[in-house]
Protein backbone atom coordinates (compact mmCIF):
# COMPACT_ATOMS: atom_id res chain seq x y z
CA UNK A 1 0.00 0.00 0.00
CA UNK A 2 1.35 3.38 -0.76
CA UNK A 3 1.83 6.81 1.64
CA UNK A 4 -1.71 7.60 1.11
CA UNK A 5 -3.18 4.42 1.47
CA UNK A 6 -4.72 5.84 5.35
CA UNK A 7 -5.78 9.23 3.66
CA UNK A 8 -8.40 8.59 1.30
CA UNK A 9 -11.23 7.38 2.34
CA UNK A 10 -13.44 8.67 -0.36
CA UNK A 11 -14.84 11.44 -2.71
CA UNK A 12 -14.89 15.35 -0.92
CA UNK A 13 -16.34 17.95 -2.03
CA UNK A 14 -15.56 21.11 0.23
CA UNK A 15 -15.70 20.24 3.43
CA UNK A 16 -17.48 17.42 2.80
CA UNK A 17 -16.20 13.74 2.22
CA UNK A 18 -17.65 10.62 1.51
CA UNK A 19 -16.57 7.67 4.30
CA UNK A 20 -18.53 5.10 3.11
CA UNK A 21 -22.12 4.84 1.12
CA UNK A 22 -24.05 5.74 3.61
CA UNK A 23 -21.79 7.80 5.74
CA UNK A 24 -20.53 11.56 5.05
CA UNK A 25 -18.22 13.60 7.41
CA UNK A 26 -18.49 16.96 7.16
CA UNK A 27 -15.72 18.90 8.61
CA UNK A 28 -15.94 22.42 10.35
CA UNK A 29 -12.66 24.10 11.49
CA UNK A 30 -11.67 21.74 14.35
CA UNK A 31 -14.51 19.15 14.54
CA UNK A 32 -16.53 16.48 12.47
CA UNK A 33 -20.16 15.82 12.15
CA UNK A 34 -21.18 12.61 10.80
CA UNK A 35 -24.29 11.78 8.46
CA UNK A 36 -25.81 8.23 8.42
CA UNK A 37 -28.08 6.99 5.48
CA UNK A 38 -27.76 6.25 2.34
CA UNK A 39 -28.47 9.48 -0.10
CA UNK A 40 -31.84 10.39 -0.40
CA UNK A 41 -32.99 8.82 2.35
CA UNK A 42 -35.90 11.52 2.67
CA UNK A 43 -37.03 12.59 5.64
CA UNK A 44 -36.36 10.39 9.00
CA UNK A 45 -34.25 8.18 7.00
CA UNK A 46 -30.89 9.04 8.08
CA UNK A 47 -29.01 10.00 11.69
CA UNK A 48 -27.17 12.65 12.43
CA UNK A 49 -23.72 11.65 14.65
CA UNK A 50 -22.77 14.71 17.00
CA UNK A 51 -23.46 18.19 16.16
CA UNK A 52 -20.56 20.66 15.91
CA UNK A 53 -19.47 24.17 16.66
CA UNK A 54 -22.30 26.71 17.82
CA UNK A 55 -23.85 28.55 15.19
CA UNK A 56 -23.41 25.94 12.94
CA UNK A 57 -27.57 24.77 12.44
CA UNK A 58 -27.34 26.52 9.05
CA UNK A 59 -24.31 24.58 7.63
CA UNK A 60 -25.46 21.37 8.89
CA UNK A 61 -29.15 21.44 7.53
CA UNK A 62 -27.72 22.54 4.24
CA UNK A 63 -25.41 19.40 3.56
CA UNK A 64 -28.34 17.14 5.18
CA UNK A 65 -30.96 18.46 3.02
CA UNK A 66 -28.02 18.22 -0.10
CA UNK A 67 -27.78 14.40 0.84
CA UNK A 68 -31.09 13.48 1.77
CA UNK A 69 -33.47 15.56 0.37
CA UNK A 70 -35.48 18.71 1.01
CA UNK A 71 -36.64 19.17 4.45
CA UNK A 72 -35.55 15.64 5.15
CA UNK A 73 -35.16 15.26 9.21
CA UNK A 74 -33.03 12.65 10.86
CA UNK A 75 -34.68 9.86 12.53
CA UNK A 76 -32.38 10.89 15.64
CA UNK A 77 -29.50 12.89 16.71
CA UNK A 78 -27.03 10.33 18.09
CA UNK A 79 -23.99 11.81 20.21
CA UNK A 80 -20.71 10.70 21.05
CA UNK A 81 -20.48 13.08 24.15
CA UNK A 82 -21.75 16.26 24.88
CA UNK A 83 -18.62 18.37 24.27
CA UNK A 84 -19.38 21.71 23.40
CA UNK A 85 -17.57 21.21 19.97
CA UNK A 86 -20.01 18.28 19.59
CA UNK A 87 -23.03 19.98 20.53
CA UNK A 88 -22.96 23.45 19.86
CA UNK A 89 -25.40 23.35 17.26
CA UNK A 90 -27.78 20.73 18.81
CA UNK A 91 -30.25 22.83 21.11
CA UNK A 92 -31.48 24.02 17.86
CA UNK A 93 -31.30 21.64 15.41
CA UNK A 94 -33.21 19.36 17.85
CA UNK A 95 -36.38 21.86 17.95
CA UNK A 96 -35.59 22.67 14.35
CA UNK A 97 -36.07 18.72 13.07
CA UNK A 98 -38.24 17.59 16.56
CA UNK A 99 -35.83 14.89 16.82
CA UNK A 100 -34.80 12.66 19.80
CA UNK A 101 -31.47 12.93 21.16
CA UNK A 102 -29.34 10.18 21.94
CA UNK A 103 -26.33 9.42 24.53
CA UNK A 104 -24.76 6.82 26.92
CA UNK A 105 -26.50 7.55 30.74
CA UNK A 106 -23.37 9.18 31.84
CA UNK A 107 -23.36 12.01 29.30
CA UNK A 108 -27.03 13.11 30.00
CA UNK A 109 -26.25 15.25 33.43
CA UNK A 110 -24.34 17.29 30.78
CA UNK A 111 -27.22 17.41 28.26
CA UNK A 112 -30.49 17.95 30.73
CA UNK A 113 -28.72 21.00 32.82
CA UNK A 114 -27.73 19.19 35.81
CA UNK A 115 -23.79 19.62 35.79
CA UNK A 116 -20.88 20.81 33.87
CA UNK A 117 -17.86 18.93 32.97
CA UNK A 118 -15.11 18.65 35.12
CA UNK A 119 -12.51 21.52 34.15
CA UNK A 120 -10.28 20.85 31.54
CA UNK A 121 -5.96 20.69 32.37
CA UNK A 122 -4.56 23.73 30.16
CA UNK A 123 -1.20 22.26 30.90
CA UNK A 124 -1.11 19.11 28.88
CA UNK A 125 -0.35 18.46 25.02
CA UNK A 126 1.14 21.88 24.35
CA UNK A 127 -0.37 24.18 21.92
CA UNK A 128 -2.97 26.71 21.63
CA UNK A 129 -5.61 24.93 21.82
CA UNK A 130 -5.15 23.09 25.07
CA UNK A 131 -3.76 26.51 26.20
CA UNK A 132 -7.62 28.21 25.03
CA UNK A 133 -9.23 25.44 26.61
CA UNK A 134 -10.52 26.69 30.35
CA UNK A 135 -12.24 29.51 27.95
CA UNK A 136 -14.23 26.50 26.26
CA UNK A 137 -17.72 26.13 27.31
CA UNK A 138 -18.40 23.20 29.72
CA UNK A 139 -22.25 23.33 29.79
CA UNK A 140 -24.53 22.05 30.63
CA UNK A 141 -27.30 22.74 28.02
CA UNK A 142 -30.80 21.39 28.90
CA UNK A 143 -32.57 19.56 25.99
CA UNK A 144 -35.18 18.51 28.23
CA UNK A 145 -37.52 15.31 27.65
CA UNK A 146 -35.30 14.81 23.94
CA UNK A 147 -32.20 13.79 25.46
CA UNK A 148 -33.01 9.77 25.94
CA UNK A 149 -30.46 7.37 27.28
CA UNK A 150 -29.01 4.74 24.75
CA UNK A 151 -30.02 1.12 25.34
CA UNK A 152 -27.43 -0.68 27.86
CA UNK A 153 -27.52 -3.45 25.16
CA UNK A 154 -25.81 -1.84 23.21
CA UNK A 155 -28.20 -1.41 20.08
CA UNK A 156 -28.33 2.13 18.62
CA UNK A 157 -31.79 3.41 18.00
CA UNK A 158 -32.77 3.73 13.95
CA UNK A 159 -29.62 2.52 13.08
CA UNK A 160 -30.07 -1.27 12.28
CA UNK A 161 -26.14 -3.28 12.54
CA UNK A 162 -24.53 -0.66 14.82
CA UNK A 163 -23.96 -0.70 18.16
CA UNK A 164 -22.57 1.50 20.98
CA UNK A 165 -19.39 0.64 22.90
CA UNK A 166 -19.04 2.74 25.75
CA UNK A 167 -15.32 4.23 25.44
CA UNK A 168 -15.10 6.33 28.27
CA UNK A 169 -11.94 8.64 29.39
CA UNK A 170 -12.55 11.45 27.64
CA UNK A 171 -15.61 11.97 29.05
CA UNK A 172 -17.64 9.72 31.41
CA UNK A 173 -20.15 8.77 28.55
CA UNK A 174 -17.91 8.42 25.78
CA UNK A 175 -19.57 5.99 23.11
CA UNK A 176 -18.15 4.71 19.53
CA UNK A 177 -20.34 3.46 16.90
CA UNK A 178 -19.54 0.27 15.08
CA UNK A 179 -20.91 -1.82 12.23
CA UNK A 180 -19.52 -5.76 12.03
CA UNK A 181 -20.57 -5.39 8.50
CA UNK A 182 -17.53 -3.51 7.08
CA UNK A 183 -15.94 -3.01 10.22
CA UNK A 184 -16.49 0.95 9.83
CA UNK A 185 -15.94 2.70 13.52
CA UNK A 186 -17.13 6.34 14.68
CA UNK A 187 -14.78 6.52 17.13
CA UNK A 188 -15.46 10.50 18.28
CA UNK A 189 -12.80 11.37 20.68
CA UNK A 190 -11.60 8.03 21.77
CA UNK A 191 -8.67 8.67 19.34
CA UNK A 192 -8.54 11.03 17.06
CA UNK A 193 -6.47 11.23 13.65
CA UNK A 194 -4.91 14.77 14.09
CA UNK A 195 -2.84 16.34 16.63
CA UNK A 196 -5.75 18.27 18.35
CA UNK A 197 -4.06 20.34 21.09
CA UNK A 198 -1.94 22.06 18.09
CA UNK A 199 -4.38 24.62 17.05
CA UNK A 200 -2.70 24.50 13.64
CA UNK A 201 -2.90 21.12 13.77
CA UNK A 202 -6.35 21.30 14.57
CA UNK A 203 -7.23 23.20 10.94
CA UNK A 204 -4.78 21.76 8.90
CA UNK A 205 -5.14 17.85 10.02
CA UNK A 206 -1.94 16.44 9.13
CA UNK A 207 -3.04 12.49 9.67
CA UNK A 208 -1.64 10.16 12.12
CA UNK A 209 -3.41 8.76 14.78
CA UNK A 210 -2.96 10.28 18.09
CA UNK A 211 -4.96 9.93 21.51
CA UNK A 212 -8.32 11.42 22.87
CA UNK A 213 -7.69 15.59 23.22
CA UNK A 214 -5.37 15.63 25.94
CA UNK A 215 -7.20 18.83 28.15
CA UNK A 216 -10.44 17.33 28.24
CA UNK A 217 -9.77 13.85 29.16
CA UNK A 218 -10.15 13.33 32.36
CA UNK A 219 -9.82 9.32 33.30
CA UNK A 220 -6.33 8.59 31.40
CA UNK A 221 -6.85 4.43 32.97
CA UNK A 222 -10.17 4.52 30.94
CA UNK A 223 -8.83 6.01 27.60
CA UNK A 224 -6.48 3.32 27.19
CA UNK A 225 -8.93 0.68 28.34
CA UNK A 226 -11.02 2.08 25.47
CA UNK A 227 -8.30 2.44 23.06
CA UNK A 228 -7.50 -1.25 23.65
CA UNK A 229 -10.68 -1.98 22.84
CA UNK A 230 -11.13 -0.39 19.55
CA UNK A 231 -7.78 -1.95 19.09
CA UNK A 232 -9.08 -4.64 18.84
CA UNK A 233 -11.50 -3.98 16.83
CA UNK A 234 -9.21 -4.11 13.92
CA UNK A 235 -11.56 -1.45 11.78
CA UNK A 236 -11.30 -0.92 8.29
CA UNK A 237 -12.21 2.79 8.71
CA UNK A 238 -12.01 5.16 11.11
CA UNK A 239 -14.38 8.31 11.30
CA UNK A 240 -12.74 10.23 14.09
CA UNK A 241 -14.17 13.43 16.02
CA UNK A 242 -11.08 15.10 14.77
CA UNK A 243 -8.88 14.55 11.54
CA UNK A 244 -9.80 13.32 8.47
CA UNK A 245 -11.20 9.76 8.68
CA UNK A 246 -8.59 7.36 8.04
CA UNK A 247 -8.35 3.17 6.74
CA UNK A 248 -6.98 0.10 5.69
CA UNK A 249 -3.70 -0.77 7.09
CA UNK A 250 -1.54 2.38 8.00
CA UNK A 251 -5.18 3.42 10.22
CA UNK A 252 -4.62 -0.95 12.33
CA UNK A 253 -1.17 -0.29 12.28
CA UNK A 254 -1.28 3.19 14.17
CA UNK A 255 -3.84 2.15 15.81
CA UNK A 256 -2.31 -0.85 17.51
CA UNK A 257 0.48 0.85 18.07
CA UNK A 258 -1.28 3.63 20.46
CA UNK A 259 -2.71 0.58 22.14
CA UNK A 260 0.73 -0.61 23.16
CA UNK A 261 2.39 2.64 24.01
CA UNK A 262 -0.71 4.34 25.12
CA UNK A 263 0.98 5.29 28.09
CA UNK A 264 4.31 6.95 26.55
CA UNK A 265 2.14 8.23 23.32
CA UNK A 266 -0.98 9.54 24.86
CA UNK A 267 -0.67 10.23 28.70
CA UNK A 268 1.10 13.52 29.91
CA UNK A 269 3.97 13.06 31.72
CA UNK A 270 2.32 15.60 34.18
CA UNK A 271 -0.75 16.64 34.82
CA UNK A 272 -4.17 17.19 36.82
CA UNK A 273 -5.68 14.19 35.73
CA UNK A 274 -3.02 11.90 35.66
CA UNK A 275 -2.88 9.94 38.74
CA UNK A 276 -6.01 10.77 40.01
CA UNK A 277 -9.02 10.95 37.24
CA UNK A 278 -11.95 12.60 37.93
CA UNK A 279 -14.61 11.25 39.50
CA UNK A 280 -18.28 11.67 37.28
CA UNK A 281 -21.70 9.65 37.56
CA UNK A 282 -24.91 9.85 36.90
CA UNK A 283 -25.32 12.95 38.54
CA UNK A 284 -22.16 14.66 36.74
CA UNK A 285 -19.33 15.70 38.55
CA UNK A 286 -18.48 14.60 42.14
CA UNK A 287 -14.81 15.52 42.53
CA UNK A 288 -12.27 16.37 40.68
CA UNK A 289 -8.92 16.54 42.10
CA UNK A 290 -6.40 19.84 42.19
CA UNK A 291 -5.32 21.64 39.78
CA UNK A 292 -1.52 21.75 39.05
CA UNK A 293 0.76 24.33 39.30
CA UNK A 294 1.32 25.92 35.79
CA UNK A 295 4.64 27.99 35.43
CA UNK A 296 3.28 29.90 31.94
CA UNK A 297 1.10 32.95 33.22
CA UNK A 298 4.34 33.75 35.46
CA UNK A 299 6.68 33.41 32.61
CA UNK A 300 4.41 35.95 30.52
CA UNK A 301 4.04 38.18 32.92
CA UNK A 302 7.20 37.97 33.87
CA UNK A 303 8.30 38.67 29.95
CA UNK A 304 5.65 41.04 30.33
CA UNK A 305 7.35 42.63 33.09
CA UNK A 306 11.27 42.84 31.44
CA UNK A 307 9.61 44.06 28.24
CA UNK A 308 7.78 46.59 29.92
CA UNK A 309 11.26 48.03 31.64
CA UNK A 310 12.66 47.47 28.73
CA UNK A 311 10.22 49.82 26.95
CA UNK A 312 10.82 52.63 29.52
CA UNK A 313 14.32 52.37 30.10
CA UNK A 314 14.54 52.59 25.84
CA UNK A 315 12.17 56.28 26.23
CA UNK A 316 14.12 57.53 28.99
CA UNK A 317 17.20 56.87 27.12
CA UNK A 318 15.86 58.60 23.79
CA UNK A 319 14.51 61.69 26.01
CA UNK A 320 17.81 62.16 27.76
CA UNK A 321 19.55 61.72 23.85
CA UNK A 322 17.65 64.46 22.74
CA UNK A 323 17.91 66.71 25.57
CA UNK A 324 14.63 66.24 26.65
Amino acid sequence: MGDNAGQEVGARRGAVQVVAADLACLAQPIVNVYFVGPPGAGDRGWVLVDAGLPGSDGQITRVAEERFGLAARPAAIVLTHGHFDHVGALPELAEQWDAPVYAQELELPYLTGRSAYAPPDPTVGGGAMARLSPLYPRGPIDLGARARALPADGRVPELPGWRAMHTPGHSPGHVSLFREADRVLIAGDAFVTTKQESAIAALAKPQAVHGPPAYFTHDWGAARRSVEALAALRPEVAATGHGWPMRGERLQQELQTLARDFAHLAVPAHGRYVDQPAVMDERGVVSVPPPVPDPLPAVLAGVGAVAAAAGAALVALRRRNSGG
